[in-house]
């Protein structure tokens, strides 16, 4: 059994896990076996830029967690070595990056699910959540969409001025 101080250890971990999910957008889960260093740093480094919390973690411990939290079909892919990347505010940051990383070697890099603003996916949803493009890019699309009529609005908002100010000139 082991002693108090390690319980607690355990305890204050699964607490945090737990309200890091609670209050997430996107978390997923991977298979983490036998990443090189290189990779795990290149992989380390794009969670850090994107404000993505990456952790390897216990499966007992995110059992635990994704109990407290309501996330029991979970339990069915906790098995092997677990890593977990937890966005607050970004949907797509996470599932993006490790689909991008699995793509090199899905026995490596494995996804096993993930969670989006309080419900579970599978790792086929979370394969499709990384296509989606990212906020940038569809506030550039949106943008782009919508330059054509502003410039048209504005041009005949000027042709109206310059008549008016003609008929009072």
């Amino acid at each position: 059994m082991p002693n108090a101080k390690v319980l607690e250890q355990k305890k204050a971990i699964v607490a945090d896990l737990a309200e890091k999910m609670r209050g997430a957008s996107c978390g997923v889960l991977v298979d983490y076996k036998g990443i090189n260093v290189e990779d795990d740093t290149k992989l380390r480094a794009e969670m850090r830029k994107n404000n993505v919390e990456y952790t390897v973690i216990k499966n007992n411990l995110i059992r635990f967690a994704a109990k407290e939290v309501g996330f029991d079909a979970l339990d069915e892919v906790l098995h092997g070595t677990t890593a977990i990347a937890i966005s607050m505010d970004d949907v797509i940051a996470p599932a993006k990056i490790i689909a991008d990383y699995a793509k090199k070697d899905e026995k490596v890099f494995n996804i096993k699910a993930g969670f989006v603003e309080g419900r579970v996916i599978d790792a086929n949803e979370v394969k499709q959540l990384a296509a989606t493009p990212s906020r940038e890019v569809l506030l550039a699309k949106m943008l782009g969409s919508l330059k054509g009529p502003i410039t048209s609005l504005a041009i005949a908002l000027n042709a109206i001025i310059e008549k008016n100010q003609q008929e009072t000139a």
